[in-house]
């Protein structure tokens, strides 16, 4: 606490020292002829600019990535996301999955009884063997009709019989594959009065809804299962911006629980259509994504929108005061009364894209300062020194 209140002492004696003589800027001494400074000047002694902390560099161009910040959501495709449900309804029987349970494509997942499977086996099984012989009925009274010894009225509806036990044997089957039951595996010691849920991907269970004895509907959603190696970024982007966003771009972004760690992701599809409220959805493909990216987690995001060469500087040498932007350029040093005085120019520019730690700027017409340096580190403190000295008017 002491630290702090030594800390805020100096910088107010730095500032109000400042001001002190950057109010010369506007009146100077009765000692001698002074030179007249424009308002935008100001200067520093020798100790002033030591513990003013200001560094210089030069201006010049720099590749600006131009960055759109939008909040997004991490989620996965439909094809990675399983409903699972009892085909036709039943009780649960048994189940050791809770929430969070990682499950491999065709694993069991709960144990289903339904009298009803029964009847569809037994339906299976005596179809079948009604085809069988009716197959082989059709086959002998068509040979007989060719040696004219059925007539073919016998033969078209043996062909009849054949073909109505095959279509419904075809329909027994599909019920049975349904279920989960090989057709071709069944026989009559396999009739079974309870069947599994199997799962239909890999991934882990997010939401379970079931519990022994259950009575659970063919519409119930018994479980929901994700694949979180798949996971994508949506990011709803407002109708203003949606046309700088095209398919190739690429994102960064940071999760609200470890903002330190920066993941990458590239958009793949950007959106065509606006939803109520004036939103555009954009889907990325994650780069590398791990185990702490959950399907549901909010990021913020940045998209490198555009890349362009520019007059740029590092975004701390500009300062913003009342809705205008500055920079500082650094003027040289002169000797005043044999101390070093640092003198330096306030220059209002526009600003542009900002981007990779640069923001473009725009000078006023007229204006060169290729070769000279401008404050690149402490521009508001000589923000404050300028801005004070003319509120005092000394």
């Amino acid at each position: 606490m002491k630290t702090n209140i030594v800390t805020v002492i100096r910088i107010s004696v730095i500032f109000m020292t400042m001001t002190l003589v950057s109010c010369s800027n506007g009146k100077k001494s009765a000692e001698g002829p002074q030179e007249v400074l424009s308002e935008n000047a100001i200067e520093l002694n020798e100790a002033q600019f030591s513990t003013s902390g200001i560094k210089m560099g030069l201006i010049g161009d720099h590749s600006v990535n131009a960055t759109l910040k939008v909040n997004g959501l991490v989620n996965v495709t439909p094809q990675n996301i399983a409903s699972v449900s009892a085909p036709l309804g039943g009780f649960v029987k048994s189940t050791n999955l809770v929430q969070g349970s990682a499950v491999s494509k065709g694993q069991a997942l709960a144990m289903i009884e339904n009298f009803t499977y029964i009847e569809i086996q037994q339906n299976y099984l005596e179809t079948k063997a009604r085809f069988q012989y009716a197959e082989t009925e059709f086959k002998r009274h068509s040979e007989l009709h060719k040696e004219n010894v059925y007539s073919e009225k016998n033969v078209q509806q043996t062909e009849v019989d054949y073909k109505t036990l095959k279509a419904e044997l075809k329909g027994l089957e599909q019920k049975l594959t349904a279920l989960g039951i090989d057709p071709l595996q069944l026989t009559e010691d396999r009739i079974t009065g309870q069947l599994p849920l199997y799962a239909p991907i890999s991934g882990y269970i997010r939401m379970v809804n079931i519990n022994l004895g259950k009575y659970v509907n063919p519409s119930d959603v018994l479980f929901e299962i994700v694949n979180p190696h798949e996971v994508i970024l949506e990011l709803p982007v407002f109708e203003k911006d949606i046309r700088k966003v095209r398919s190739g771009q690429q994102v960064s972004f940071t999760t609200p629980n470890d903002p330190g760690k920066i993941y990458h992701a590239n958009i793949y599809q950007a959106g065509h259509t606006l939803n109520n409220d004036k939103l555009s959805m954009v889907y990325a493909k994650i780069e590398q994504p791990d185990d702490h990216l959950l399907s549901g987690m909010y990021v913020n995001a940045e998209i490198k929108i555009d890349q362009r060469s520019s007059l740029s500087v590092p975004q701390d040498a500009v300062v913003h005061f009342y809705e205008k932007s500055y920079i500082f350029i650094f003027k040289g040093i002169r000797m005043e009364n044999g101390k070093k005085i640092h003198d330096f120019m306030a220059i209002e520019v526009i600003t542009g894209d900002t981007g990779d730690g640069y923001t473009g700027i725009k000078l006023p017409d007229g204006t060169d300062i290729s070769k000279s340096q401008i404050v690149i580190q402490g521009a508001y403190t000589l923000l404050s020194a300028w801005k004070n000295a003319g509120e005092m008017a000394c």
